[in-house]
C-alpha cells in the first residue's frame, strides 16, 4: 500500500481523505513532523495549497499532498475565503468561524455560498501541481448535523436534502468539495506516475 503524506494537522481533512483514498496508506504530516508548520501567506486557494505541499516535500523528500479549502458566500463578497480558517481573528475556533458568518449573514436574503478546495501535489524533482474542486450550497440560519467540521452545519446540499454535517463520511465524500479536486488528481494519473 503507497503512502501519501497529507501536509495538514487538520484530523477532519486527514479523515476525509482516508473515506477517498481507501487504497493508500494516509499519513497526517504531524506523525512525521510534529512540529510541521508554515505561514500561508498567499492570497489564493492554489497558493496555499501549494506553500503547504512544497514545504512538506522538501523536508521529508516525499509525495506531499496539501489542500487549501474553505467558503466563499456571495453576500459577502466571497469572504471568508481563503481567511476561513481564521475568519473569527486571533484564537479562531470552528465555532466562533461559523457563529461570525451566521452574524454577518442575518440581513442577507442572498443565501448562496460554495466550498472550495485546491489539492496541491509535490513530488520530488516534479513542479507542483494543483486541482480544483467546488460544490454549491445555501446557508442555513442556524447549525444542524454532528458530523464534519468548519462550517458543515449551516451548509446546506439541496439535491441530499440536509447540510455537510448531516450526512456521512461516504455520503459527503461523493459530492464534497475536496472529493472533486481529488478526483481531478486522481485522473491525471500524477500520483501513480511518481
Amino acid at each position: 500500500m503507497k503512502d501519501i503524506v497529507i501536509a495538514t494537522g487538520n484530523q477532519g481533512k486527514i479523515n476525509d481523505f482516508k473515506h477517498i483514498f481507501k487504497d493508500y496508506n494516509v499519513i497526517g504530516i504531524k506523525s512525521l513532523i510534529p512540529d510541521f508548520d508554515v505561514a500561508e501567506t498567499g492570497t489564493t486557494f492554489e497558493e496555499n495549497a501549494a506553500i503547504k505541499s512544497e514545504y512538506g516535500m522538501k523536508l521529508l523528500n516525499k509525495i506531499v499532498i496539501s489542500d487549501d479549502s474553505g467558503l466563499e458566500v456571495d453576500a459577502l463578497n466571497n469572504a471568508p475565503g481563503v481567511y476561513s480558517a481564521r475568519y473569527s481573528g486571533e484564537g479562531a475556533t470552528d465555532e466562533k468561524n461559523l457563529q461570525l458568518v451566521l452574524e454577518n449573514m442575518k440581513d442577507k436574503e442572498d443565501r448562496n455560498a460554495r466550498f472550495i478546495c485546491v489539492i496541491a501535489v509535490s513530488i520530488p524533482g516534479k513542479p507542483t501541481q494543483t486541482f480544483r474542486g467546488e460544490v454549491a450550497g445555501t446557508l442555513l440560519h442556524e447549525p444542524r448535523g454532528e458530523n464534519g467540521f468548519g462550517y458543515d452545519p449551516i451548509f446546506y446540499v439541496a439535491s441530499h436534502g440536509k447540510t455537510t454535517a448531516e450526512m456521512t463520511g461516504a455520503e459527503k465524500a461523493q459530492i464534497s468539495h475536496r472529493g472533486h479536486a481529488i478526483q481531478k488528481m486522481l485522473d491525471s494519473g500524477i500520483i501513480e506516475e511518481a
